[in-house]
């Protein structure tokens, strides 16, 4: 059954969607920066809009020259907003670029205060919990406790840039951090920052080594079951990027489990947390990431890049689900355990996927773009349920994300030159545990 689809903004001015957590949690507002498009950061707000009466609000205006964008919501009260914010008082030294960004926070509690998430401290000797370069995609945990994102060193990038290497990292409530600044671009973070990859700048052919991570995601609601029968509540996803024998790229799917007790993520491992001159920020004591996928082998190896696509996580923890091309090289949807084993392929269909994706709340559903429409895609039999019309043009693959009450999709148009929101009904009724189509 297609569903009419509700465009939401209609002002001549794009606006851009993050690929997760853009509901308030009671499912009534859309988060939205309004950047031109996505690779051109020069936003100056971050709004919301009322999905039924289309009501906006600006959250926070940037000053000083600075831009801002990429927006996330964290899933319980007081409702908080994470995103990016550049540099202000840019000049042609210091400006706005993946290594000259950071996160902040702006809460319902005081509304247009934004607060850092992340400190930066990039005169030696560096400080542990503060990072030294730009942060993006801020992503709260689904318990709102602490926060993801990719980051860009800019110790490294000075010394050569190809040693800037993008790594993911976390944001946890040990503790503030406010470095000793001796420099007029450092600043302190209300979290302590730490990066959980592990990269090298010249992976070796055929090994695990990667020389990116991007792309991560929460496992779970509350973590995942390991195959030993243990809980583990801290876990990211992400993409590494490996090399084959014949030095071909080829993402493939990597997992760290993280520490339960924030005050581990202080403890050190083999190398600085914070870094050296010479070496990028390293990992807490005991975190390691592990790879799950291995697919050097297959006719059509990796994770693809296009669509751009974030790992997501069903809520239960026990699915991440990613995009892969089948024997045909169609995209499909398909999942691997946190636990390892072989890839399970969801879709079998004759179309790509092209878009990124997101679950439902109970783990039965994910809605993406397929067909240049909005499908809902059931995760027991693979079975595509279209709620868009076909249109020529498909909606924008950067974002199709389901509300919280998984009553709506929300996704987005390019309207005569400009980018707008869109909402459409799932059909999705939930009715003593058990699923009914409305």
């Amino acid at each position: 059954m297609v569903f009419k689809e509700h465009q939401i903004t209609f002002d001549s001015r794009s606006h851009q969607i993050t690929n997760t957590n853009i509901w308030t949690p009671d499912s009534q507002w859309l988060v939205y920066d309004v950047r031109p498009n996505g690779a051109s950061f020069t936003g100056l707000t971050i709004e919301k809009i009322h999905v039924d009466n289309g009501q906006t609000e600006a959250i926070y205006q940037a000053k000083d020259g600075a831009h801002v964008g990429v927006v996330t919501v964290s899933q319980q009260e007081p409702t908080r907003y994470a995103f990016i914010h550049g540099p202000e008082k840019p000049d042609e030294q210091w400006h706005y670029d993946f290594h000259h960004r950071r996160g902040v926070i702006v809460s319902d509690i005081q509304p247009k205060v934004a607060v850092n998430i992340d400190a930066m401290d990039i005169t030696p000797p560096y400080t542990a919990g503060a990072l030294r370069g730009g942060t993006h995609v801020h992503v709260f945990s689904p318990d709102g406790s602490r926060l993801s994102f990719t980051y860009n060193d800019h110790v490294m990038h000075e010394l050569d840039p190809t040693l800037d290497l993008r790594n993911v990292a976390v944001a946890v409530p040990l503790q503030p951090v406010i470095p000793t600044t001796k420099h007029p671009r450092e600043y302190a973070g209300s979290y302590f920052s730490v990066i959980v990859s592990q990269t090298t700048a010249h992976p070796r052919p055929g090994s695990d080594d990667i020389n990116r991570a991007y792309e991560e995601g929460w496992i779970g609601q509350r973590g995942y079951l390991k195959d030993n029968g243990q809980w583990q509540r801290w876990a990211l996803a992400f993409i590494g990027d490996t090399r084959a024998k014949n030095g071909e790229k080829i993402p493939e799917i990597y997992l760290v489990d993280l520490p339960e007790n924030d005050s581990n993520y202080a403890i050190a491992g083999n190398q600085p947390l914070e870094g050296t001159e010479t070496t990028l920020p390293a990992p807490p004591s005991g975190v390691k990431q592990r790879r799950l996928t291995f697919t050097h082998d297959k006719r059509w190896p990796g994770v693809v890049n296009v669509p751009r696509h974030w790992l997501r996580a069903s809520p239960d923890g026990s699915k991440i689900c990613f995009l892969m091309k089948d024997e045909k090289g169609i995209v499909q949807l398909w999942y691997i355990s946190p636990n390892g084993g072989d890839p399970v392929q969801i879709t079998h269909g004759p179309d790509n996927i092209q878009s990124a994706l997101s679950w439902d709340s109970r783990g039965r559903f994910i809605a993406c773009v397929c067909d240049n429409s909005v499908m809902l895609c059931s995760c027991q039999n693979g079975e595509m349920r279209r709620l868009t019309e076909r249109t020529d043009e498909a909606p924008s693959a950067d974002a199709i994300v389901i509300s919280p009450d998984d009553r709506y999709v929300a996704f987005m148009r390019d309207i005569e030159g400009y980018r707008q929101i869109f909402v459409v009904e799932t059909g999705i009724s939930w009715n003593r545990n058990d699923l009914e189509q409305e």
